[in-house]
């Protein structure tokens, strides 16, 4: 799959969070409800202004960060692509990751914000989304312009009153396994440097066809 699709596709998906975020989720809201009921606010939101923001690309950067951030715990996925090497971390160690696993996704990501070749949006009813108590499951399909549909499976968690997303499937592809197994590969092709694999991160994945690079 070409890179700038996966962009595309990725920033939509990731932007498609911030609809818990319009909604300043809590503990009472249904995540659910809260994604159908923005979803044509999110799209209202992206739509025609493409030429605006590929002249104002810091700007664009910036609108995915607060769109992400309030409602991605990154701290926790950070954690979790670490996986085994988590513990070993020093605690400066896992906060760098963290902050770079963030920026990584926002500026490669953001790019495709101008360019995705969605249609729509939708959120299917009736679903059972919660597990447990503090945990929820989320269903969203993305379908393009060509008429591809991309589903989308949002695991959230329910942290200090709020809905957190803490990982994401996207067209059957574990994002969070993905990235963690890419972490994994990197510490062993730099011989377990941690710090080298902070500094190189830089994660991949082939969304089109349900096939990760892992």
């Amino acid at each position: 799959m070409h890179k700038a699709m996966v962009s595309r596709i990725l920033i939509v998906f990731m932007a498609c969070m911030g609809v818990l975020f319009s909604m300043n989720a809590s503990a009472a809201q249904d995540p659910e409800t809260i994604i159908r009921d923005n979803a044509k606010a999110l799209m209202s939101k992206l739509d025609k202004k493409q030429g605006y923001y590929q002249q104002h690309e810091d700007e664009l950067k910036q609108l995915v960060d607060e769109t992400v951030s309030p409602i991605v715990d990154f701290r926790y996925v950070g954690a979790s692509v670490m996986g085994k090497y988590f513990r070993a971390a020093s605690p400066e160690q896992r906060s760098r990751f963290a902050d770079v696993f963030k920026q990584t996704l926002i500026d490669t990501y953001a790019k495709g914000l101008v360019t995705f070749d969605y249609k729509t949006l939708s959120v299917p009813e009736n679903q059972n989304t919660q597990r447990y108590e503090d945990q929820a499951n989320v269903d969203m399909n993305v379908v393009s312009t060509k008429g591809k549909t991309y589903p989308v499976s949002y695991t959230l968690k329910q942290r200090d009153g709020q809905w957190k997303v803490v990982n994401v499937v996207v067209n059957g592809i574990n994002l969070g396994l993905t990235f963690r197994n890419q972490f994994d590969q990197a510490m062993r092709d730099n011989n377990r440097d941690i710090d080298q694999v902070i500094e190189q991160w830089s994660p991949n994945v082939d969304l089109e066809d349900g096939s990760g690079n892992e």
